[in-house]
């Protein structure tokens, strides 16, 4: 089982709700993993960052930011995981949500 996997059993377990591949803007493409449309709250995973992925290299970095920020100016809270925080956080976080 993959971390992005494990990720979506831990919110489904706790939001049987959460929308996945969710588009939020209304121009854009952009898409959140996992998303409480109603809440406003999105969950993203990112893949690849021990590994050179798209996340951690400068451009899918830079545009990540980006979607983030407008994300957040729509009113949006967007949790950010990677596989280290499964062995870690995680739960405590969507625990506290």
């Amino acid at each position: 089982m993959t971390a992005k996997e494990q990720l979506s059993i831990m919110i489904r377990a706790k939001f049987p709700e959460a929308v996945t591949e969710h588009r939020f803007h209304p121009v854009r493409r952009w898409r959140f993993d996992w998303a409480l449309v109603d809440r406003k709250i999105a969950f993203e995973f990112d893949g690849g960052v021990f590994t050179g992925g798209r996340h951690t290299r400068g451009r899918g970095f830079s545009n990540d930011r980006e979607k983030f920020n407008v994300a957040q100016s729509m009113g949006w809270q967007v949790y950010c995981f990677t596989a280290a925080h499964l062995r870690g956080h995680a739960q405590e976080i969507l625990e506290g949500i």
